[in-house]
């Protein structure tokens, strides 16, 4: 029951949010709901692994052997974690906002939260594949509803990039069922599925091209800079933070597991892509005037980055894949956060238009260098134990691949300082005035800069939570 009840609090409140009619009381449910996600999931984590109340199986659809089958192991208490942290510090962030018929907005967002939560717990495949879908459909009516001015062509772009990629997983999905021990859509039925080497291939082409959308990576990437900048912020913030996650996660849980024999052979041709792709986004980001799209190509490089270290399939890699799923989602939660007190304050996302922000607002100054400073993974930040280890297991397996794609991280700090020095600390814009943060967003950005200096400095916490569950992955993918 415990573990139903990350899934069942936001879709209640997100029912019920449809039903409330003041602003102030949708904002204040969601709100709650989310701090009531994040007390259930702190609550499990407390629990030792192989505690009951951590996984739950009942029938569902007991005629194809489908079940409602959900655990909260290794993999899944960090994205789990990520999921419950993230939304109620977007809330704080934009608590301020406006937004026209706010009950279904912050209702939309709940079914977000559910869908997300049910991606990352299910241990079914069939089940897995309803909260894939019922996480996708709310942020697409997010964005063609509260979004800007080109977002109904921008959202539909997106709808079909998402609706290619699961029409491909739910072929596989099918296909490989009919293929398990008594026909099954159980994690372990799929993991022992009889596969020759040529269905492999083709049906991990099927759910590795539905992933890599979702995450994205080069080349599967274009939806994303436009939904970004089109998204409202709040938004945003759930699609690269978190909801970007649910392909990395994927891989991890099911597409290195189920095709192990084509997860080793594609390997190679997965990992340069991903490295073209860091060092492809990263330029793209250096000429970017648009702070949107700026942090929209930082995560792609960086979203690469983990791709390609999951294909390294040694420990040393995706332990670090595991340790920057969550600290790369706080991370870049709070860019947006500083970009969204920008652009509701000015109207104005342009570098080119900002300038010497830091005399007006100095909190938010020091605030967005420290986040800045995580995100190109400064040593004693949380974004360099990931990075560090990710490096690593590239490094090991070919000493180029390391060398190539560390040159991202001095484009990263191109492009990020220079986006500070440019906003913050150049010449004054004629007509521009910032506010200094507010409480509920020095609130939400001081809990970030906790998160980074923490697990910075101590990140064994996420590596313990992430052990057991990536030794069982790599045990099965290296059979």
């Amino acid at each position: 029951m415990l573990v139903s009840l990350f899934i069942l609090i936001p879709v209640l409140s997100g029912l019920a949010l449809f039903a409330l009619k003041q602003p102030v009381q949708a904002r204040g449910l969601a709100f709650a709901s989310s701090l009531a996600t994040l007390a259930a999931v702190v609550y499990a984590l407390t629990l030792p692994n192989g505690n009951t109340a951590l996984a739950v199986s009942k029938p569902w659809l007991s005629s194809i052997n489908a079940s409602y089958s959900l655990a909260v192991d290794g993999i899944g208490k960090i994205t789990t974690l990520l999921t419950a942290v993230g939304f109620p510090l977007i809330y704080l962030a934009t608590w301020s906002n406006n937004y026209t018929s706010a009950n279904r907005y912050y209702a939309l967002m709940a079914l977000t939260q559910a869908g997300l939560m049910g991606v990352f717990l299910s241990t079914d495949m069939l089940l897995f594949y309803v909260f894939w879908e019922v996480a996708l459909v709310p942020a697409y009516f997010l964005c063609s509803i509260w979004g800007g001015e080109k977002r109904v062509p921008v959202t539909f772009k997106f709808f079909i990039y998402t609706f290619v990629g699961s029409l491909l997983m739910l072929i596989g999905i099918i296909y490989v069922y009919f293929k398990t021990p008594n026909q099954s859509f159980a994690w372990s039925a799929f993991t022992q599925a009889n596969l020759s080497n040529t269905e492999q291939l083709y049906f991990f082409l099927f759910f590795f091209v539905a992933f890599a959308i979702k995450m994205p990576v080069f080349p599967f990437h274009t939806w994303q800079p436009d939904t970004y900048e089109q998204a409202p912020t709040g938004t945003t913030m759930v699609l690269s933070g978190i909801m970007v996650k649910m392909g990395l996660f994927a891989v991890v849980r099911w597409l290195l597991p189920v095709f192990p024999v084509m997860s080793a052979k594609m390997a190679p041709i997965i990992i340069i892509l991903c490295i073209v792709g860091i060092i492809y986004a990263s330029l793209i980001a250096i000429r970017q005037d648009d702070l949107k799209r700026l942090v929209a190509y930082s995560s792609i490089a960086h979203i690469g980055l983990m791709a390609a270290a999951l294909f390294v399939n040694n420990s040393l890699a995706t332990s670090g894949v595991l340790v920057q799923l969550f600290n790369h989602g706080v991370n870049i939660i709070g860019l947006w956060i500083v970009l969204d007190i920008i652009e509701q304050q000015t109207g104005v996302r342009k570098m080119s238009q900002l300038g010497g922000l830091a005399q007006q607002a100095p909190m938010l100054a020091t605030l967005l260098v420290v986040v800045a400073l995580a995100n190109i993974a400064l040593p004693l930040t949380n974004g360099f134990v990931g990075e560090f280890l990710m490096f690593s297991g590239l490094f090991k397996l070919n000493v180029w691949y390391a060398v190539i794609a560390g040159v991202s991280i001095i484009l990263a700090a191109v492009y990020t300082l220079g986006m500070i020095q440019r906003v913050f600390y150049g010449e004054p814009y004629a007509g521009i005035q910032v506010k200094d943060v507010n409480l509920t967003q020095l609130v939400a950005l001081s809990a970030i800069i906790v998160f980074i200096v923490f697990l910075g400095v101590y990140p064994q916490p996420l590596l313990d939570m992430g052990k057991a569950g990536l030794d069982a992955a790599l045990k099965i993918a290296n059979r």
